[in-house]
């Protein structure tokens, strides 16, 4: 349902719906448009057929000699000679209070109006016929030589309304699967308008996936005039924030390169003050020197995390990132002592930056190793689309109630051991970036201390 709300609501959706009212509305407007025009041209035809009829009639009257009318005969239209059959004429001499009727209206009259008419001029009407019918009739006054004088001669002719009902229908009937038709044709038409104007659009989003998926770092390619200033626009954005992003990482490379020389300066000082036996000073400057350092560290690990998910420099192959931090880990003289195994699908790749996996894997694998007793066991898989990344020792583990400060910044564990106390709250905050899940707890198999970290990949 969100799915199709979401199509109804791009400008490919609205498009076409709009399209297809339109070519809806256009067909609907040029049916009736034709099938009135038709009706009035099969209208105009019969009022010259039934003209015609009439102008017939008028030159076969003829009267006897007591002036009354005689029947007309010759050649009319044998219709007239059917009963009911669809075409009838009526003739009324006033004068002599004399009517006739075509065959063909039976045992029916027409009750034509009791209308003035100019000499010459034609009526229309619409008048009940046989059978219930709706006549067409046109009535017409002649002036007749009688004996006695000229005499106005009314004569009528009527057809069937039906007549007309059916050459319209027939007519709706042959035009329907044409129109039909072009509807399809135009709404095929409006498609492939469509998909080739929005062509350039198309371009533009997938160059913008590329961007957010650190295949590229701009947008490339030929685009529209009407695009083009967006673009370059959009080029000159991503360029000074680009530049940005770069200078800033570079000054707090630099402030941390100029930190570490007086540190290490302060660092010596502590060193000669203890040899003068001075302690309690050299004590306080070497808990000055870690503070310092720690929060140089920390800071120089957070400048390097992405700012988002979708400014991440690329996905992290898992496995290969975990091999070069175990390496590393193994030349130092913790690690020497330790065995590490792995297990993981070989080819898995994770949604985050690789310098900001990196940063995850080596802190709590660096950790593990800090309280492990022989032996750390790294672990990643994906299930039901989440990808999941554990770290796992041997060690002595962690009460539950400290479980919770373990990732609070400059918190350790025991002081006698070496470290920060940081690297568990920079995986606290990388994890935040991307909105991973990350869980501490004690391992039940080892019975050290496990930490986990899991990212959702799809909706």
């Amino acid at each position: 349902m969100m799915r199709r709300m979401k199509w109804l609501t791009s400008i490919r959706g609205r498009f076409l719906v709009l399209s297809a009212l339109t070519v809806g509305l256009s067909l609907a407007l040029t049916a009736v448009l034709l099938v009135s025009l038709f009706s009035n041209n099969i209208r105009k035809r019969i009022d010259f057929e039934l003209t015609n009829q009439i102008n017939t009639l008028a030159g076969a009257l003829a009267f006897d000699n007591s002036g009354k009318l005689i029947r007309p005969s010759g050649s009319l239209d044998p219709r007239f000679d059917i009963p009911y059959g669809g075409l009838y004429w009526q003739i009324v001499d006033d004068v002599a209070s004399q009517t006739m009727r075509s065959v063909s209206l039976f045992d029916t009259m027409l009750a034509l109006p009791a209308d003035t008419h100019t000499n010459g001029t034609i009526h229309h009407y619409m008048l009940a016929g046989p059978e219930g019918r709706t006549l067409i009739v046109l009535e017409r006054i002649v002036r007749v030589s009688a004996p006695g004088g000229p005499r106005p001669i009314r004569i009528a002719v009527a057809i069937n309304n039906r007549a007309l009902e059916e050459a319209r229908d027939g007519f709706v009937r042959d035009i329907a699967p044409a129109l039909a038709t072009l509807g399809l044709i135009l709404v095929g038409a409006s498609i492939a308008q469509l998909a080739f104007g929005l062509r350039p659009l198309s371009s533009l989003s997938e160059g913008i996936d590329r961007i957010r998926e650190r295949r590229d770092s701009r947008l490339t390619g030929d685009y529209p005039a009407e695009f083009q200033t967006t673009v370059n626009a959009m080029n000159q954005l991503l360029d000074t924030q680009g530049a940005m992003i770069e200078k800033a990482r570079r000054r707090a490379a630099d402030l941390a390169h100029g930190l570490r020389t007086p540190l290490t300066v302060l660092s010596n000082d502590a060193l000669t003050l203890r040899e003068r036996g001075e302690t309690a000073m050299a004590d306080e400057l070497d808990h000055l020197t870690a503070t310092m350092r720690a929060h140089v560290d920390r800071e120089l690990a957070l400048s390097r995390i992405a700012a988002r998910p979708d400014l991440r420099g690329g996905d992290s192959h898992i496995a290969k990132l975990v091999g070069d931090v175990i390496r590393t880990v193994r030349r130092t003289p913790e690690g020497e002592e330790i065995d590490f195994s792995t297990e993981g699908p070989a080819s898995l790749t994770a949604p985050v930056d690789p310098g900001d996996f990196r940063e995850i894997a080596g802190n709590l694998i660096e950790n593990a190793v800090k309280w492990a007793k022989a032996r750390v066991v790294v672990t990643w898989g994906i299930d039901t689309g989440r990808i999941w990344f554990r770290v796992t020792d041997d060690g002595p583990g962690v009460r539950p109630e400290e479980l919770a400060n373990l990732t609070r910044r400059g918190w350790r564990l025991d002081s006698a051991k070496p470290g920060t106390g940081l690297g568990l709250s920079i995986v606290r905050e990388i994890a935040t970036v991307y909105n991973m899940d990350f869980e501490l707890h004690n391992d039940e198999t080892l019975g050290g201390l496990c930490a986990e970290i899991t990212l959702t990949t799809t909706d």
